[in-house]
C-alpha cells in the first residue's frame, strides 16, 4: 500500500476512477455499436455478450464468496462492496481481451499486433496494480479477477468458434482474433 496523502496517492485514484469498470464497460459498447455500424453483427453479440457475462460473474462471484476487503487503521482508500475477485481487474482484462480479439486481425503487421498486446497487457497490470496500491484488494483478488476474464473469454471464444464452424466458416487460429472475416469490416 502506497503512504497517505502522497502525490502517488492522487495518482492511483485518478487511474482507479480511469480504469473503473464502468469505463471498460462503455468501452466495449461503444465497440458493439461501431461493430453493428459495420455490419458485424455477429462479433457485436460476442463482445456484448462476453463483457455483459464478465460483469454479472464478477458481480455474483462477489455475493458467493462474501470475501471481507482489506482493513487498515488509516485507510488510503475505501470501496463498497465485497473483495473477491476485483471487479476493475475482472472487468479491464474481459475489456481488453475482447478488444484485442475483435481487432487483431483488422490491425497491419506483426508489429502492430504486438503492440495492441503490451498496451493492453499494461492497461490490465497497471488496473489491477492499482486496487492493491491503494489497499482496497488483495493481490489474490486481482489474480482471481484475471484468471476469471481469461476463462470466460476463453469460454465464449471457444462457443463463438463453434457457432463459426456451424455456419460454414473454416477453422482458424484463435490468436488471429474471433473473427478474422468480420474484422476486416474494421478497416
Amino acid at each position: 500500500m502506497v503512504a497517505h496523502e502522497s502525490w502517488a496517492v492522487a495518482a492511483l485514484k485518478v487511474i482507479a476512477i480511469a480504469f473503473h469498470p464502468w469505463v471498460f464497460r462503455s468501452a466495449v459498447l461503444v465497440l458493439v455499436l461501431v461493430l453493428l455500424s459495420r455490419r458485424a453483427y455477429r462479433l457485436a453479440w460476442w463482445a456484448a455478450i462476453t463483457m455483459t457475462a464478465g460483469s454479472v460473474l464478477g458481480f455474483v462471484l462477489k455475493l458467493v464468496v462474501a470475501r471481507a476487503r482489506p482493513s487498515f487503521d488509516t485507510p488510503t482508500a475505501t470501496a463498497p462492496g465485497f473483495s473477491f475477485p476485483s471487479g476493475h481487474a475482472l472487468n479491464s482484462a474481459v475489456a481488453v481481451l475482447v478488444f484485442l480479439l475483435v481487432i487483431l486481425p483488422a490491425l497491419p503487421g506483426t508489429s502492430a499486433r504486438v503492440a495492441a498486446w503490451v498496451v493492453g497487457g499494461l492497461i490490465v497490470f497497471i488496473t489491477g496494480f492499482d486496487r492493491v496500491a491503494l489497499g482496497v484488494h488483495y493481490v489474490t483478488d486481482v489474480l482471481a479477477g484475471w484468471l476469471v476474464a481469461a476463462a470466460l473469454v476463453a469460454a465464449t471464444a471457444a462457443a463463438f468458434e463453434t457457432w463459426r464452424r456451424d455456419a460454414g466458416r473454416r477453422p482458424h487460429d484463435p490468436i488471429e482474433g474471433v473473427d478474422p472475416a468480420e474484422a476486416g469490416r474494421l478497416r
